[in-house]
């Protein structure tokens, strides 16, 4: 019978499983868990009153789901929708949400070695949603806390509180 501490350092070992996403020139990772599927990006129904970077919504199979452009919630400048642009559809908690990305590059196992904790930056800038940086290689990720992200009171997108 194995250990706590073996049980432990087996989950280590196996490390979690991010999709990874380009916004510009920078590359992002979300956990694979939250991510129902890829698709391209469509037209929306724009909503009035609603924050820049909610772009509106679309019926996806009979459910609403609210589109966020993480480009314009980010602020990285323009915002330019190509062949290459893609809606990542997420379940958070009980609701669904569409994030627009530049991109979707592939999917990542890193182990615990690999996650370094954020940056502790002014206290001007919101890095809360930020789980830590990946490396992988010569490449680095901006890990995303996404359901905290989407909680957030800023966001007002879903009711749900992250434990």
């Amino acid at each position: 019978m194995a250990t706590q501490q073996e049980v432990s350092l087996n989950s280590h070992a196996i490390g979690r499983e991010f999709l990874t996403f380009t916004l510009g020139k920078e590359e992002y990772g979300i956990d694979i868990l939250k991510v129902q599927e890829i698709r391209g990006y469509d037209a929306v129904t724009p909503i009035a009153n609603t924050p820049a970077f909610i772009k509106g919504v679309i019926n996806l199979r009979g459910t609403i789901v609210p589109i966020v452009d993480l480009r314009i919630k980010f602020g990285l400048g323009t915002v330019e929708y190509d062949q290459f642009t893609v809606v990542i559809i997420l379940n958070i908690g009980t609701r669904v949400v569409g994030v627009v990305v530049d991109g979707v590059s592939d999917v990542l196992t890193l182990s615990v070695e690999q996650i370094k904790p954020a940056p502790e930056l002014s206290a001007t800038i919101d890095t809360g949603y930020i789980m830590g940086l990946g490396t992988v290689s010569e490449r680095m990720l901006i890990l995303v806390e996404i359901e905290r992200l989407m909680v957030s009171s800023e966001m007002a997108l879903t009711d749900e509180v992250v434990a």
